[in-house]
């Protein structure tokens, strides 16, 4: 038998999770579920929340990064010539 392991529930799939049992069980897979503490609505939201927002401040320190970059690549772009 084949299996699955994963930390929590919702790293496998975020919603519908009773189908994606239902399909591993006609295929003789088994789902394994290391940490099966369930978490209340609020507790989600904040995850997903605090989540969402790494990935945004992510990507606007990458823009800044890019741009710094440039601005020295021109800069010192200018100092050759």
């Amino acid at each position: 038998m084949e299996k699955i392991v994963v930390l929590y529930k919702d790293r496998l799939v975020r919603f519908g999770f009773e189908l994606m049992e239902h399909i591993c069980a006609c295929y003789s897979v088994e789902i394994e579920i290391i940490d099966n503490t369930e978490k209340t609505e609020e507790q989600e939201l904040v995850e997903d929340l605090v989540q969402m927002i790494t990935v945004f401040s992510c990507k606007l320190q990458g823009k800044r990064a890019n741009r710094a970059k440039k601005i020295i690549k021109e800069l010192l772009h200018d100092d050759t010539n």
